[in-house]
């Protein structure tokens, strides 16, 4: 039986601490969790400074604030390793940059998770790609022009082999992300397109709907948000799954597989149209077409990656890597070119002054 691997996506809600980290990683072992994945953050890698306030499902956050309470060194993701790996779990996580990339290459991180929003951060993907680790691609506020030109990184930075080893995750990047927008039919059509496994990241609060139909449509992994407490004040809590949701999750997954291999995957999908309503069940199916959500589109250039100011740049200074950087500008920030343009301005003159912080733009780079 072709079983998905379930990931539960604990991201930062430890807080940096270590003891719960532990028991976080205990309970979804309990829960049937094949693996924890981790996000190990660095704010300057993330956003700048001046991003500001960003609306989340817990409330308003200053998020470069919190990410930088979040930064922990080295010694602190070599004990999570560790610590995974002896509760029987494998270890993944994500970074966001070259400083977090290196680290989990030196601890052995055997897998590593890219975001959505770096999917378009290429110095990244060539970076990661070049370690010969397991690798999965989050697809969420992308196209697939936007997904072949990560593959495409990847296999740059692995002379030629980069992507082979990939699975990508098919994501609605909203949260919580409206059940009837995930298109579950897209899942097989990523796997035939690409040539690649493909599963779900799961962003929606309901702990049964969208993991069994990815289950049914074959889907390779299943990643979602875990916590012990979805008020407990973490940046992912209030859209997380407890133990006891994420123990139901695991169970109803396993139970569509066991039906599916038996030749019975119309009786389960009948199952879930009992127990949501048929009409709910095919507007979560979708049509199959990788689009933007409705969710997730106005969200498209701010989400995902582009070059910015480190600080104030003026006129006729050049740009460099000392005061360019490639980051998501949230809301507050214009956006700025694509990461592919970045060999393209560094060492050429400021046409205008850009404000620290801003994306930088062809107006400032044509005179």
């Amino acid at each position: 039986m072709n079983r998905a691997f379930i990931v539960a996506e604990i991201g930062t809600a430890h807080g940096g601490d270590f003891g719960l980290a532990r028991d976080l990683v205990k309970a979804a072992a309990s829960c049937g969790a094949d693996a924890a994945k981790f996000q190990c953050v660095y704010a300057d890698e993330i956003l700048h400074p001046l991003a500001g306030t960003v609306r989340l499902p817990g409330g308003d956050v200053p998020l470069y604030e919190r990410f930088r309470c979040l930064e922990r060194g080295e010694d602190f993701y070599a004990r999570l390793k560790a610590m995974t790996e002896e509760e029987g779990l494998v270890f993944m996580c994500s970074p966001f940059g070259m400083q977090s990339a290196r680290i989990l290459r030196d601890i052995g991180t055997p897998a590593i998770k890219i975001a959505s929003p770096e999917l378009n951060h290429f110095p990244l993907l060539r970076e990661v790609a070049s370690y010969g680790r397991s690798l999965v691609l989050s697809s969420g506020v992308s196209t697939l022009a936007d997904i072949e030109k990560a593959l495409s990184a990847l296999r740059e930075g692995s002379g030629g082999g980069g992507g082979s080893g990939c699975t990508l995750l098919h994501c609605v990047t909203a949260y919580p992300a409206p059940e009837e927008e995930y298109n579950i039919r897209v899942i097989p059509n990523l796997a035939a397109v690409f040539g690649l496994p493909a599963g779900v990241s799961d962003h929606s609060r309901d702990p049964i709907l969208v993991p069994v139909l990815a289950a049914l449509h074959g889907a390779a992994m299943i990643e979602k948000h875990f916590t012990l407490d979805t008020e407990g004040g973490g940046l992912d809590d209030p859209i997380a799954l407890g133990p006891r949701d994420f123990g139901i999750m695991v169970r109803e997954v396993r139970a569509a597989e066991s039906e599916k291999a038996a030749g019975r995957a119309a009786e389960a999908r009948e199952a879930i149209e009992a127990a949501y309503g048929a009409d709910r069940v095919r507007r979560v199916l979708g049509n199959g077409v990788k689009s933007l959500a409705p969710s997730e589109a106005a969200n498209y250039a701010a989400t995902r990656r582009s070059i910015h100011a480190r600080v104030e740049i003026p006129a006729g200074e050049e740009f460099s890597p000392a005061n360019t950087a490639v980051l998501r500008s949230e809301k507050n920030l214009r956006p700025g070119l694509g990461p592919e343009f970045l060999d393209l301005i560094l060492g050429r003159p400021a046409a205008r002054g850009v404000p620290a912080g801003e994306g930088i733009t062809w107006d400032e780079i044509l005179a």
